[in-house]
Parts: C-alpha cells; structure tokens; sequence
C-alpha cells in the first residue's frame, strides 16, 4: 500500500543536508509549520538558505531557527515587524544574510520556479534598489526588471487535511504560499492537522494534489501515522 505518512515530524525532516535551501509556509505565524520548523533546530541542520514571506515572529518557530544560527540567508518580503527582534539582531550584526523581495514577486518567483519558468520580467521594483544588478528591459512603454525563478531542496508547509498519498486541502488564510512551495521543492513535507482515509476528500477542495507531496505527518488528529513506504 503507497502511503506518505512519517510517524513524526524528526522522521520527516530526517535528511535535510547543511547548507539546504528549505521553503517554509506561512504568513507571519498563519500557516507556518511550526511543529516542522521545530523538528527541523533538534535536527541539527545548519548554513541553511530559508525562502519564506516573514523573518519570524517572536522568539519560536522560524526565529527560534534564526536564534539557534541555523540560517545563513533568508529570502523573504517582510524581515521586519514588532516582534523580529531575533532577526534585526542578527542582521545588524552581519551574521544573517537578507535578500528582500516585493510580496507578489516573491509569489511569483515561487510560482515560476514550481512551473519550471526560469526567469519573467515585471515592473515591480524598478529603478529602486531592488533592481540593482538585474536585466532591465524596455517593452510596449514599459520599463521591467528580470526575476530568477526560486525552487528548493525543501518545502516545510503546513495543510488542513490530508490522505496517505498526500493530497492536501487547507484551511482559509493558512493556504497563502503552500501549494507554490509545494511545486517548486523537490521534497514537500507537510504537517496536517488531520489525516483522512483515502477517498473522503473533496477532489474538488483539493489544492495540493498527492503528486507533489513527499512526505506528511500529522500534528493533531484521530487516525494513527503510518511509516512512509508501508
């Protein structure tokens, strides 16, 4: 029987490598993995590149990564709110490196990467600083800068439901980047809160179909886990 379900989230962020490039859901802490991200620092993984819309919130989750000098760079749009502290520390102090990105160029970005796009042009950004060192080009009156699609070694997210071949429905807001991460990673692993018996899915509600999820785990549930592969 193919099913995707881990016994744990360490059994499913068992093989993240140092120097990993590793997306993570989640708008400020709606939708962030936590219970991945969390499994990810006992892990131990290290020098890791981090693509996600914020730089963490408060002192857990993703900035408890930061904190513990996991992540040597973060791509993201919003590195800075009330409660980054563990962020702004560590980038005054030239231990993190930032590559800041408009929201919906890092979406698009995502996206492109998961659709095997290499690169597109948009007006976003140009003539500022986040422009520079990038192609430019004048179309139809125009002005627009190139973008590189981003992919990763990891997608860290987090779904709502999910079934053992790892189709995936999500709950409201806590969608935002998921399903773009899930394409543009080799190994997807999600947290689900529940897990659900093959077939009992809306094919309809299904946002992230079972082909681009690697592994699954659930974090709050009634059905038992099962080992990948069993």
């Amino acid at each position: 029987m193919i099913s995707k379900i881990v016994i744990s989230a360490a059994d499913a962020v068992r093989d993240i490598a140092d120097g990993a490039t590793v997306m993570v859901g989640g708008f400020g802490t709606a939708g962030q993995p936590i219970e991945l991200i969390e499994a990810l620092l006992e892990q131990g993984a290290s020098d890791l590149t981090i693509i996600n819309n914020n730089a963490g919130n408060g002192t857990t989750g993703l900035a408890a990564l930061l904190a513990a000098g996991r992540v040597r760079k973060i791509i993201c749009s919003f590195p800075r709110q009330v409660d980054s502290q563990v962020f702004d520390g560590l980038y005054r102090a030239g231990q993190l490196e930032l590559e800041l990105v408009a929201q919906g160029t890092l979406a698009e970005r995502i996206r492109a990467g998961g659709a095997g796009i290499a690169a597109f042009f948009t007006p976003t950004a140009f003539g500022t600083a986040l422009a520079e060192g990038k192609e430019t080009r004048h179309i139809n009156g125009r002005d627009y800068v190139l973008e590189d699609a981003l992919v990763a070694d990891y997608a860290l997210i987090k779904a709502h439901q999910g079934d053992r071949l790892g189709n995936l429905v999500y709950r409201k807001t806590a969608r935002n980047f998921a399903p773009m991460m899930a394409s543009a990673a080799t190994t997807t692993i999600a947290q689900v809160s529940q897990l659900v018996e093959l077939g009992s899915l809306d094919p309809e509600a299904v946002v992230t179909p079972g082909i681009f999820t690697k592994r699954l785990v659930e974090v709050g549930g009634a059905l038992p886990a099962v080992t990948e592969g069993q």
